[in-house]
């Protein structure tokens, strides 16, 4: 498994290592529920850094990517952005990405382990163009702070003026010791937050300020364990959990990664025909799960509706703030309305489970 930089850092916040797709994550500091009321209610400070980022360079690398996301890269003014797609010719996930447009290249940031698709997927069709991809991890670091105090707890660094206001613009700053780093507006979990792109030989000054800085304002350093449980009460799909090669883009719920009047892109056929004249056979949504008996639901775990197999769960968690068990899942479209129940069936019984819509909280 790749390595956190900052071990030694989380080490001294009493750090729990766990891992994503390969990559080695903070799972908690030893309360994660306290943690996740950062999130929810203050500032939380995660370690992204386990996650994915190439960066575009060269004349075409816009037109490029335009012909490759689900996403108008075009419209994007410089220091904008945008949540997009790479999908099959099929219209199959093949990954998201969030994409910000810089001075002298593009900016992608993706989930871990996918690197080596995404810069396949990419090369694969470049013939002339003038396109360079690099690999970014290896010299920037991402830190991020979410919750509805973050721009507090970033204003607290003074280091970017003015605070990017809307969501996927992004900002640079340079610092004579720091050195260059940027600032993105991104609210992961559906409330506000923010991205900070720091130089590694940088990252663990910048995240001792942050951490110093939600401290100030009731918050603290975040697990994954903590990330996950909110991203699952803001009802959002992550790659790897709920979205897959799999799955259609239209079945994701994530239509604000697509613009279905630009120009042609690898996919946009399928994407448009089910648009405009279809529909998917199966969406996700949200269930709330009554785990009596202690049975507990899991990822995979199968669904059914009046005795018919009807999908399956992809993500599952506790929620501390609705105190209950919450899922995402695919559920067939003949029974996926909002107030539907549900049964889902594993090897330590059955748990009644009911459709409710999006986000949760």
């Amino acid at each position: 498994m790749d390595s956190l930089s900052l071990s030694e850092l989380h080490q001294t916040l009493g750090g729990r290592f766990g891992a994503a797709a390969g990559a080695t994550v903070v799972n908690d500091y030893g309360d994660w529920t306290a943690e996740h009321a950062a999130l929810r209610q203050t500032a939380g400070v995660l370690d992204l850094s386990f996650r994915g980022r190439l960066c575009l360079t060269g004349g075409d690398r816009v037109r490029f990517l335009h012909g490759q996301v689900t996403n108008d890269i075009k419209k994007l003014g410089l220091g904008g952005g945008c949540y997009a797609a790479l999908v099959t010719t099929k219209g199959k996930m093949e990954s998201d990405l969030n994409v910000f447009n810089l001075a002298d290249e593009l900016l992608l940031d993706f989930e871990p382990g996918m690197t080596e698709t995404v810069m396949q997927r990419l090369e694969k069709y470049m013939v002339a163009d003038d396109v360079q991809i690099v690999d970014a991890a290896p010299h920037y670091g991402l830190i991020s702070v979410q919750g509805p105090k973050s721009k507090e707890a970033v204003a607290a660094l003074a280091l970017f003026e003015p605070i990017p206001g809307a969501s996927f613009n992004i900002i640079k700053a340079s610092d004579a010791t720091l050195g260059e780093l940027y600032l993105a507006n991104h609210p992961r979990l559906g409330s506000s937050g923010f991205d900070l792109f720091i130089p590694n030989n940088s990252l663990g000054a910048v995240a001792d300020k942050l951490i110093a800085a939600v401290r100030e304002i009731g918050g603290r350093a975040s697990g994954w364990a903590a990330f996950e449980t909110a991203r699952i009460e803001a009802g959002i799909p992550r790659f790897g959990a709920d979205m897959n090669a799999n799955y259609l883009l239209l079945e994701c719920n994530i239509e604000s990664a697509v613009v279905f009047n630009k120009g042609c892109y690898i996919g946009q056929e399928i994407i448009n025909r089910v648009h405009t004249f279809g529909h998917v056979n199966k969406e996700l949504r949200g269930l709330t799960l009554s785990s009596l008996a202690g049975y507990q639901a899991a990822p995979g775990d199968k669904l059914f509706h009046q005795g018919a197999e009807a999908g399956q769960l992809t993500s599952v968690g506790r929620s501390p703030t609705l105190k209950t068990d919450i899922a995402l899942g695919y559920v067939k479209r003949e029974c996926n309305q909002a107030g539907t129940e549900l049964t889902i069936k594993n090897s330590l019984g059955d748990i009644a489970a009911r459709i409710v819509k999006l986000p949760f909280i």
